[in-house]
């Protein structure tokens, strides 16, 4: 049989792809891959189209046509990046196949209708509303409380998220956010509608303090299995919100980790995601309640799949691709966890790239598994709230040691840190 990856060309999942051609192959089946414009991707698939997956009838359209030169049958459908959820949803749904409904991949790419969502399913969540307007803005803000956070309503690769304190920095900065959430997004699959439904709006949420964490789990036939949660050692607190540092196992207290559970699979149940990778985010209150930020019908971005693989043993790109094609994934973690994470590379200040040190002397050091540098001497880079895509990530693991009343997370933070 053939397998088929809708894709947006990230370097970050260079692992992942190269995983689904090392499991095609083992499996006898084909590989192809549907994204724009490939270069390096064309290595890792039998076959290869372009076609701009932010696009979803053409994607639909040239998944027809591969199909039909195909010498065997598209019998499983992914994808690795959020962008292509909504037209391997389409697809999904053209051919027959499983892969999460199409009107599920669209509340996950629209923020209000997933907060909507979870409110119906009383999954903890910051109180939110809506404003078009700076008036509007000011309204919402007397009743959710400041501090609050301003979003964008549709995914944005700008990432404009920004926490304000009071009336004038909600003054200053909701202009600000307003038209960089609605601009250079065109091509978003979703963006015609968004337009047309929430006109220029933004989302604005109540800011919720306490650790942040990220669930990665599987989805089969509508059961939730969390395979691993990373704590976020580095805090959080704005004014923007760009992840960092990522590690597992978590060290937050069993009966914390019990509910972040429970509310994950409450999550997957409220969007309606019965099938797939699942990555969800919470923030922890003080007294212990997770309350949820988002959930995503995908694998966590980048590195998450080589930490949770180096510390739990489960390849969650083959149980995405066993899921996916009717096989049975392997869930079953390590009887005891590695100490594992990653710390993303982002530029103090906007410019262009001067040099590049330290790699050779990292890559000696036996707890670094993987350094990957996705620009070279001579680009340009940015900072947020202009960009949210790291500049490259380091990988490593650490050992666990036997020390009487330490837990085991807060064991890997001292010793990944």
């Amino acid at each position: 049989m053939s397998i088929l990856v809708l894709h947006k060309s990230n370097v970050s999942r260079r692992g992942h792809l190269a995983k689904a051609a090392e499991y095609a192959k083992r499996n006898g089946d084909r590989l192809l891959l549907a994204v724009k414009d490939p270069t390096w991707e064309k290595e890792f698939a039998d076959v290869v189209v372009s076609v701009d997956t932010s696009d979803i009838e053409a994607s639909v359209a040239a998944v027809r046509a591969l199909a039909a030169t195909e010498p065997e049958p598209v019998r499983a459908v992914a994808a690795f990046v959020g962008h292509s959820v909504p037209a391997a949803a389409a697809v999904a749904a053209d051919l027959g196949l499983p892969f999460v409904g199409e009107q599920v991949a669209h509340t996950l790419r629209d923020k209000y209708a997933m907060r909507e969502a979870f409110s119906s399913g009383n999954v903890p969540q910051p109180v939110h509303g809506l404003a078009r307007t700076l008036d509007e803005a000011v309204t919402q803000a007397a009743r959710i409380g400041f501090p609050l956070v301003l979003k964008p309503l549709i995914d944005n690769d700008s990432g404009y998220f920004r926490r304000v304190d009071d009336v004038a920095e909600l003054t200053e900065y909701f202009p600000v956010v307003q038209r960089g959430a609605w601009s250079g997004i065109a091509h978003n699959p979703l963006y015609d509608w968004m337009v047309e439904t929430y006109d220029s709006a933004i989302l604005l949420e109540e800011y919720l303090p306490g650790a942040e964490v990220s669930v990665e789990s599987i989805v089969v036939d509508g059961r939730a299995h969390v395979v691993a949660i990373h704590d976020k050692p580095v805090p959080m607190e704005g004014p923007y919100f760009v992840d960092v540092h990522y590690a597992t196992p978590s060290r937050l207290p069993a009966e914390v980790q019990k509910r972040i559970v429970e509310l994950t699979a409450a999550s997957h149940r409220a969007v309606g995601i019965e099938t797939g990778a699942v990555h969800t985010e919470f923030r922890i209150q003080s007294d212990g309640t997770p309350k949820i930020l988002e959930t995503a019908a995908r694998l966590g971005g980048g590195p998450v799949y080589q930490s949770v693989l180096l510390s739990t043993g489960v390849d969650m790109v083959e149980a995405v691709l066993d899921v996916a094609s009717g096989r049975t994934p392997e869930l079953t973690p390590e009887p005891e966890p590695t100490c594992a994470g990653f710390y993303l590379f982002f530029a103090k200040k906007a410019g262009r790239i001067s040099g590049i040190s330290g790699v050779e002397e990292a890559v000696r050091d036996p707890r670094v598994h993987e350094i990957s540098l996705y620009r070279k001497v001579g680009d340009a880079v940015d900072v947020p709230p202009r960009v949210w895509q790291s500049h490259g990530h380091v990988i490593f693991t650490g050992i666990l040691a036997e020390s009487p009343g330490v837990h085991a997370g807060d064991e890997c933070i001292s010793r990944l840190l």
